[in-house]
């Protein structure tokens, strides 16, 4: 064995790899992971429209920047990922690496590298592009976004690996990922921004999953976010983060499910 593989890094970056070969030949999940993100920020763009946003002290940038990054982190890494893990699982793939020298984590950390690493590179696009042409200044507080952003690439990649969990085939796995995916959407300020909706509704929709990803996010382009509500998007975010770890070391499945 090489030098390079007997390290964690190493390891990882060997099945990062592999992983990214599989990943290219794939024409279907390409197109899912790479362009739909890039198109529906700009389709939801009408329903913006019709928001009283000034109300609510937002601007069109200021919504559909974080939701663009939203949309990305659903679909380039939580929806490709729960595909991923099955499809490994399925062929034997995860039982196979087991037997090994990697680990349980490197196993899971190397089969989601394309994907983290296609989100992270497709979010910086959006953010770039929806600043250009929606006029959004640079963001006032980076570390907050750069913050939002990481939290939330690793809660799509565990909340992934727990779908993927009670997810029996690959064909099933377009299916159990959606009920996330349209959750997400609807209530964590993707299409719709948590200060339009009613108080109390608005306050349980701040602790679903990316929810607070996405007010971390949009706080670091506006600067409006007190210390206070970033701690507390921060500690929801750790928290999600600290629960999907539990599930997946849990009750993630190795070997495909009779």
């Amino acid at each position: 064995m090489s030098e390079a593989l007997s390290t964690p890094v190493g390891r990882i970056s060997a099945l990062g790899r592999a992983e990214l070969t599989l990943f290219l030949r794939s024409k279907g999940m390409i197109f899912s992971a790479v362009f739909v993100p890039l198109m529906l920020p700009f389709s939801v763009r009408a329903v913006v429209q019709d928001m009283d946003l000034a109300e609510a002290g937002l601007s069109m940038g200021l919504v559909l920047l974080p939701g663009a990054i939203g949309f990305s982190l659903l679909f380039a890494v939580y929806m490709a990922l729960v595909g991923v893990f099955v499809g490994r699982r399925e062929e034997l793939v995860l039982k196979r690496l087991r037997t090994g020298e990697p680990r349980d984590a490197e196993i899971l950390a190397g089969a989601a590298l394309p994907a983290v690493a296609t989100g992270l590179l497709q979010s910086l696009l959006l953010a770039v592009g929806c600043s250009v042409l929606l006029d959004v200044a640079a963001p006032k507080a980076v570390a907050l976004a750069v913050l939002g952003l990481l939290l939330g690439l690793v809660i799509c990649a565990s909340l992934a690996a727990v779908t993927a969990s009670f997810t029996r085939t690959v064909e099933s796995a377009q299916v159990t990922g959606v009920p996330m995916m349209l959750v997400t959407m609807a209530g964590s300020g993707v299409m719709v921004p948590l200060e339009m909706l009613p108080d109390r509704l608005a306050s349980f929709c701040e602790l679903l999953p990316l929810s607070p990803v996405i007010t971390l996010v949009r706080g670091g382009w506006s600067g409006d976010l007190s210390a206070y509500e970033a701690l507390g998007a921060a500690l929801t975010a750790l928290a999600w983060v600290a629960l999907g770890v539990f599930a997946v070391r849990r009750w993630f499945r190795w070997e495909p499910r009779r």
